[in-house]
C-alpha cells in the first residue's frame, strides 16, 4: 500500500485557550524572544501571530491566539473567537492550554468539545503547573478527555522537555522532511536567480485609520480582526505575501506588518496601550518602506506628523496614504491641502509619495505598492565614488562654501558610507563653522541630482585630528567626532 508523500512545509502548531492561561507567555517561550504583548489582564492577544519555535531541534511554526470566549459572532469577543477557529484550518496540531491553578471551568469543557469535533492532533497543556498549587489542576485535566497532559511551566520554562516528548510524535517526521529538504544543497543556477529579500512594508497611523482592513483587502481574506472599535490591533502582526503587479506581471514577495494605532501621548495612560504603542515603533524599526495611514474623513492631524517625523527619524522610507477615499469629500482639495501641510510640516524630507487608497475598494493600493518597491530601491540605492564626487564639485563650484571671519571651510571629499537609508560623509576642515543652511543645501543636493529625492538622507561631517590634541587616540587622518545632519 502506497502513503502521500509528506509535505514540505515546516509544520504549523495553534495554541488554543480561555482568556489569560498563558498562551502569550508559552508562545514568547517557544519563539525564545518577547514578539507577543503580556499582562495580567485577559483578552491582551486578539489577532493570530506567528513565530518561528524550535524544542530540543524541533522546529516548527507556532501561531498565538486570542483568548475563546463564548460570545456572539458579532462583538469583538466573538469575532476575536472567529480568527482563533480560522487557525485551525490547515493546522497541523494544536495545543490546547488551561491553568492548572484555576483548575478546569466551563469555558475549558466547552473548547474542548469543540476540539474533540475538529480533525486536528490535540496536545493538551496544563499551564502555570510550577509548585503544588497546579497539581489538582493537572489531575483534574484528564477528564477532559484529550489524553495525558502536559504540566508545564510557561514562564519559567519548566516541562518543556515534556512538551517535546509530546509535539514530536505528531510533528517529528513532517518537521525532519521540511528540514532535509531545507537543508538540500541549491543548484546553482537556482542560486544566481534567487529573488530579493521580501519588501518589508509596514502600515502606521492614528487609530481607526482602516490599518487592519487595508491589510485584509489586500490579501483578500479576513486575517486581521477588523470592527467599527478604535484600538483593536494591539499586538504588531506581519504577515508574508506574495503580490502580483498588474503592470510586469510579475510576483513579489512582501512581508506586511499591521501595527496598532498610534495616539497623542498624553493619551495614552494604560499600560497595555503604552506596550503596543512600542510594540508598533519596534515594528517601524523593523521595516524597509512605511505607509502612514490616514482618514480621509478626518484629513492631516499634528499627531500624522509626529509619526512621520518618527518613521524618518529612524531612517525609513516613507508614504503617506490618505484611505477611505470613497466616502472623502472635496477630494481634489484635500489631496492637495494635505500635500501641502505634508511638504510644510516634513521639510527634512520634501516630496513624500502621497496616495488616494480605499481598502474597502481596492482603489490605488497595486500603485501604491508599486511605488513601495519603487522607493524601496532608492533607499537601498549606493551611488558610484566618481559619480558622487563629480557631483560635489559641481555643488561647491556652483555655491562654495561660506568664509567666516574671512577663514575659509574647505570641504575636501564626500563618501558614501552605507545605504538603507544613504548615508554619506563629507570630510574637510574647519566644518564646526560650517552653516545649517549649507548643510541642508549639500543633502537637498544629494536628493535632487543623485536619485534619493523621497528617502532620508544622513550626512556627517569629519574634520581632521588636532595633533596638539593631547587626547587623540592612534590611527587614521580624521576624528571620529562627527558633525551630523
Amino acid at each position: 500500500m502506497s502513503t502521500s508523500p509528506l509535505p514540505l512545509t515546516k509544520p504549523e502548531v495553534v495554541i488554543i485557550g480561555r482568556p489569560n492561561v498563558g498562551k502569550s507567555t508559552l508562545f514568547n517561550r517557544l519563539v525564545g524572544k518577547k514578539l507577543a504583548l503580556v499582562d495580567d489582564q485577559p483578552g491582551v492577544t486578539r489577532d493570530r501571530r506567528m513565530g518561528d519555535a524550535e524544542i530540543a531541534g524541533l522546529q516548527f511554526t507556532v501561531v498565538d491566539t486570542a483568548g475563546w470566549e463564548d460570545e456572539d459572532d458579532l462583538t469583538l469577543p466573538g469575532r476575536m473567537r472567529k480568527q482563533t477557529e480560522a487557525s485551525l484550518e490547515g493546522a497541523d496540531a494544536a495545543m490546547f492550554v488551561v491553568d492548572a491553578r484555576a483548575g478546569l471551568t466551563p469555558l475549558d469543557n466547552e473548547i474542548a468539545r469543540y476540539l474533540r469535533e475538529y480533525d486536528v492532533p490535540i496536545v493538551l497543556v496544563a499551564n502555570k503547573a510550577e509548585g503544588k498549587a497546579g497539581e489538582s489542576g493537572v489531575l483534574e485535566s484528564y477528564s477532559l478527555g484529550l489524553g495525558d497532559p502536559v504540566p508545564l511551566s510557561a514562564e519559567h520554562g519548566e516541562g518543556v522537555a515534556d512538551l517535546f516528548g509530546a509535539l514530536w510524535p505528531v510533528i517529528g517526521e513532517q518537521a525532519e522532511a521540511f528540514e532535509a529538504a531545507a537543508s538540500a544543497p541549491a543548484d546553482e543556477e537556482d542560486d544566481e536567480d534567487a529573488p530579493l529579500g521580501p519588501l518589508k512594508l509596514a502600515i502606521v497611523g492614528r487609530p481607526n485609520a482602516g490599518k487592519s482592513t487595508l491589510i485584509n483587502r489586500l490579501l483578500g481574506e479576513d486575517r486581521l480582526l477588523t470592527g467599527p472599535e478604535a484600538g483593536i490591533t494591539r499586538d504588531s502582526i506581519a504577515i508574508d505575501w506574495q503580490w502580483e503587479d498588474p503592470k510586469s506581471g510579475e510576483t513579489r514577495d512582501i512581508r506586511l506588518i499591521d501595527t496598532a494605532g498610534m495616539r497623542k501621548k498624553r493619551n495614552v495612560t494604560e499600560k497595555l496601550e503604552k506596550l503596543s504603542v512600542a510594540d508598533a515603533r519596534r515594528a517601524v524599526d523593523f521595516a524597509e518602506v512605511v505607509v502612514l495611514l490616514l482618514d480621509a474623513t478626518q484629513g492631516l492631524e499634528h499627531q500624522d506628523l509626529k509619526i512621520a517625523s518618527m518613521v524618518l527619524e529612524e531612517g525609513r522610507a516613507l508614504m503617506v496614504a490618505i484611505n477611505k477615499w470613497d466616502v472623502a469629500e472635496d477630494a481634489s482639495g484635500l489631496f492637495n491641502g494635505i500635500r501641502a501641510a505634508l511638504d510644510d510640516g516634513l521639510a527634512q524630507v520634501r516630496g513624500v509619495p502621497l496616495f488616494a487608497v480605499s481598502a474597502k475598494t481596492g482603489k490605488g493600493l497595486d500603485t501604491m505598492l508599486g511605488a513601495a518597491f519603487t522607493i524601496r530601491e532608492s533607499w537601498s540605492k549606493r551611488v558610484p565614488t566618481a559619480a558622487l564626487n563629480r557631483w560635489f564639485d559641481d555643488a561647491l563650484a556652483a555655491n562654495p562654501p561660506p568664509a567666516p571671519g574671512g577663514r575659509r571651510i574647505k570641504l575636501r571629499y564626500i563618501t558614501q558610507a552605507g545605504t538603507r537609508p544613504p548615508r554619506f560623509v563629507v570630510f574637510g576642515t574647519r566644518l564646526d563653522d560650517l552653516p545649517k543652511s549649507y548643510e541642508r543645501y549639500l543633502v537637498n543636493g544629494i536628493r535632487a541630482k543623485l536619485g534619493f529625492e523621497a528617502v532620508p538622507v544622513r550626512v556627517t561631517l569629519k574634520s581632521p585630528k588636532n595633533p596638539y590634541n593631547a587626547n587623540r587616540g592612534g590611527g587614521g587622518n580624521y576624528s571620529s567626532g562627527d558633525k551630523k545632519s
